[in-house]
């Protein structure tokens, strides 16, 4: 999970992604969130694309303007019949770019408890590492 407060997409005639998340086994507990942010640019962008078969990424409360791709989301490198073997999920976002109408089919929606665990600090710290920082 990140916190930021902004990303910026590509400049004019540019399509570009936001994100290219990989995992390689639906046991991974990584994935991109994007918590509370907010998205600007000129270009158009895709949320994402998967770089792996059980990419995972969740758009919690995001502010999205019109840039936004209507599908969303792009499979590119990953075959049609691995679709079903990701995540790609957004959650309260807002603005011109989050109307879900002519998301991709296979858009998750994910359970409000499922939302909150990813959001929550134990998603970021689920092998421990944060433990030992300072």
């Amino acid at each position: 999970m990140y916190d930021i407060s902004s990303g910026r997409a590509l400049g004019p005639g540019i399509r570009g992604f936001i994100t290219a998340q990989g995992r390689d086994s639906p046991k991974e507990t990584n994935g991109f969130v994007f918590k509370e942010c907010k998205v600007t640019g000129d270009g158009q962008a895709y949320l994402g694309r998967p770089w792996r078969v059980y990419s995972r990424v969740l758009f919690y409360k995001t502010e999205m303007p019109g840039i936004i791709v209507p599908a969303g989301w792009i499979l590119g490198i990953i075959r049609e019949r691995s679709k079903q073997l990701l995540t790609y999920a957004e959650h309260d976002c807002y603005g011109a770019g989050a109307d879900t109408s002519k998301r991709v089919s296979w858009e998750k929606r994910l359970s409000t408890s499922t939302v909150m665990g990813m959001t929550s600090l134990g998603y970021i710290n689920a092998e421990g590492w944060l433990n030992g920082q300072p």
